[in-house]
């Protein structure tokens, strides 16, 4: 485009510009909703058995539709909820005094086709609505990502033990290396327990071996059994819904927590979309994996969130996906795990309305690592974004399962992880870390940070794990052995868990006191406002504690490091009748309490530069503090009339300042500087200058206020208020303007 106009050649700089945009193409199955190939909804039951699904007859069904007709279906209520019109059943999602129970009854009976075609007409406002009513479990939770290019075990376990002290219930890690798996699950699971009991752990790989990591106990849930909307693609990965339903009953009768996945443009991006519409082959894997007698769903795009997203409502399709599974009374796990946009502001608008509506898991995985080190592919938020998220949680008062954590004590727990892993390590033969790789590991930002790792020791680890059948008994063992009790006995606790099978529930989670939360014990009640989950008084304290809040107090230790006795009262300042006389007026807290402007530059420095200024024109600077107001333009002008010259310098501790005239109204001045965080000390220089020349009669070179593209306001604000009480605290009613001492200031 190096032909456009200016405008465009910015606008074409923008990150947006990387993601890749579709034009709607409904043979390649690029469409998200209503694909004129899609089918109309439909359903014949005869004795109880469902011979004709979405206009197929019962001898053309494919695996999928047989599948679904057999163990998908609720027929005593099918003939029910699809007499309903579209619209109807779509006010049902939204409608508060219609309790989620009754949408999943009639859900339970229709089609893939009619759950695709009621959802498609809800605006994305009303997606909001049914999913907060729809959700399975009522109090929030969350599921992180844990991995790193290296698959180094220390810092996975430092990571893991993060990740959990933020509160994420979930850790999935997965591997750049195949073979590293029994290490990296290891590893997570040390690492989780030092952080917290109760948090479950997967590791993402290859079925069979992710399969026998659970049934050493070393994991303890699962979501990587693939669902597709045709068959062919189905069949192109060797795969049958009745070999996904055996998959799931392995997992289940082992006494692992499971869950399939899916979501949207999957099949678009394997060429087999049969010109059906996204959101309709998604319907068609939610309704098969009710059908499997999964305990959900992750889905939302996953892998293909980026396909959905480069078409027109592709976004809205994917919190549609999540919504149609909560239908289907399964727990969502809302994707957000891939990066579907470079934009940050499409990634942020895809994930925070869900967010704000409230998932059984907003992130199917929030990477709790940096974008480099996400071996799954950077995820839509990661580590860059973990102090984004909790102030959105206390932007908005919504509950995404976070807290802020002190950098303290995570550095304990990090140290504590690594030193847990080493020993364990050491105490099975598998590796031995030494003391410096530990300190890495606990100060790492990432993997980069590490230095070399040796990867064949992490190769042999692995190796030795499967090879000589370490199961969690093993890992719990070693954590006792080597004086990790506290931590052995959160790694048995889930082991013992596994024998009540109580969290084989949809949307099941461990509290910290390994109390079961899911659909079944801890039921979302939603029925409009005034209903549902709300954080108690506890947790609201801890959504709206991040670290970056500062109060008075703050400010006013922070002020206290660069506390001076230079700016002391001599006394009552008088009124002068040299004609260079030009009165700095400073305000209440100078010299008190307050020292250092927004800027940076200390008061002191600040006096000097106008104290400078005013010399170079030959006039004669005295400085007042005027304790009777906060409000500039009256420091100003009081200054202004205590002077010889009728000019004065108005100047706040905050660095905001102006040049003000005897004979002018307290909201006029002559020059003005208002973006104090930006004013540099040549510029207060350069109003001294100015007020000196007023002083004079000469003309002045105004000076600009130094305005840039930064959100001056978001970051200063809120030091302002605090400046401003400090101020406001030394405030007395008709005091006496003080003269203050200039020595040692210039």
């Amino acid at each position: 485009m190096s032909d456009a106009v200016g405008r465009f050649r910015f606008m074409d700089q923008a990150r947006v510009n990387l993601d890749g945009f579709a034009v709607e193409n409904v043979e390649l199955g690029l469409t998200a909703f209503s694909s004129p190939h899609d089918p109309i909804p439909s359903i014949t039951i005869e004795q109880g058995r469902v011979t004709e699904l979405d206009g197929v007859a019962e001898a053309d069904f494919d695996a999928m539709d047989e599948f679904i007709a057999r163990h998908g279906i609720d027929v005593t209520v099918a003939e029910e909820a699809m007499a309903l019109s579209d619209v109807a059943f779509a006010r049902l999602l939204v409608d508060p005094f219609t309790p989620r129970s009754e949408v999943v009854r009639l859900s339970a009976g229709t089609t893939p086709a009619k759950l695709a075609r009621v959802l498609s007409l809800l605006q994305p406002s009303e997606l909001m609505m049914a999913m907060t009513k729809m959700r399975s479990r009522a109090t929030p939770s969350n599921q992180a990502h844990v991995t790193n290019r290296q698959d180094d075990p220390l810092l996975l376990a430092a990571d893991a033990a993060t990740a959990a002290a933020f509160g994420f219930r979930e850790i999935e890690t997965t591997v750049p290396v195949l073979d590293d798996a029994p290490s990296n699950a290891v590893a997570c699971l040390i690492g989780a327990a030092v952080g917290s009991p109760g948090v479950m752990l997967q590791c993402s790989v290859e079925e069979a071996l992710e399969l026998e990591l659970g049934m050493r106990g070393i994991t303890s849930y699962a979501e990587t059994i693939s669902l597709y909307g045709t068959e062919q693609v189905f069949i192109d990965g060797d795969d049958t819904p009745w070999s996904k339903a055996l998959l799931t009953s392995a997992y289940a009768s082992r006494g692992m927590k499971m869950r399939v996945s899916s979501g949207s443009g999957s099949e678009a991006l394997m060429a087999g979309s049969e010109g059906k519409s996204m959101f309709y082959l998604e319907a068609r894997c939610v309704s098969l994996a009710r059908a499997l007698g999964s305990q959900g769903v992750q889905n939302g795009g996953i892998d293909a969130a980026s396909v959905a997203g480069s078409v027109p409502k592709g976004v809205r399709a994917l919190m549609a996906e999540n919504v149609m599974v909560l239908m289907r009374n399964l727990e969502s796990c809302s994707g957000n795990d891939a990066l579907m946009s470079e934009s940050d502001m499409r990634r942020t608008a895809r994930t925070i309305p869900i967010v704000l509506a409230g998932s059984d898991f907003p992130f199917s995985g929030f990477g709790m690592i940096q974008r480099y080190d996400n071996m799954f592919g950077p995820s839509n938020f990661n580590a860059e974004d973990v102090d984004d998220l909790l102030a959105i949680q206390r932007d908005w008062g919504v509950d995404a399962a976070l807290s802020t954590q002190d950098p303290t004590k995570i550095e304990q727990l990090r140290r504590q992880a690594a030193q847990a892993c080493a020993a364990v390590y050491r105490h099975l033969g598998l590796c031995d870390f030494d003391d410096s790789h530990i300190e890495r590991a606990v100060d790492a930002a990432g993997s980069k940070d590490l230095g070399t790792t040796d990867t064949m020791a992490v190769l042999n680890a692995a190796t030795t794990i499967m090879g000589s059948g370490i199961s969690v008994i093993d890992v719990v063992t070693a954590l006792e052995e080597t004086g990790f009790h506290e931590e052995a006995e959160r790694v048995l606790a889930m082991a013992r868990a596994r024998l009540d099978g109580d969290y084989l529930q949809t949307a099941a989670v461990f509290t910290e006191s390994m109390e079961v939360l899911s659909l079944i014990t801890d039921p979302n009640e939603y029925a409009g406002p005034g209903t549902g989950y709300l954080p108690d008084e506890h947790r609201q304290h801890q959504i709206d504690a991040i670290r970056q809040a500062v109060t008075v107090d703050d400010l006013r230790r922070e002020q206290a490091k660069s506390a001076s006795d230079l700016l002391h009262a001599l006394g009552p300042a008088e009124p002068s009748s040299d004609p260079r006389d030009v009165v700095i007026g400073v305000s209440p807290a100078v010299g008190r309490e307050v020292f250092t402007t927004l800027s940076g530059a200390t008061v002191v420095e600040v006096v000097a530069e106008l104290l400078a200024g005013l010399e170079e024109e030959g006039c004669i600077g005295r400085i007042v503090r005027f304790s009777d107001t906060v409000d500039l333009g009256r420091i100003g002008l009081s200054a202004a009339k205590l002077s010889g010259s009728g000019i004065g310098i108005g100047l706040q501790g905050k660095g905001t300042a102006l040049i003000h005239r005897r004979d002018l109204s307290p909201l006029a001045n002559l020059e003005l500087y208002s973006v104090a965080p930006a004013v540099t000390l040549d510029l207060y220089r350069l109003l001294g200058i100015n007020a000196g020349r007023h002083a004079k009669g000469a003309r002045p070179d105004p000076a600009r206020n130094p305005y840039n593209d930064e959100a001056i306001e978001a970051r200063y604000h809120t030091k302002v208020i605090a400046l401003q009480a400090l101020e406001r605290s030394h405030v007395v009613t008709n005091a006496i303007p003080e003269e203050l001492s200039q020595e040692g200031i210039r």
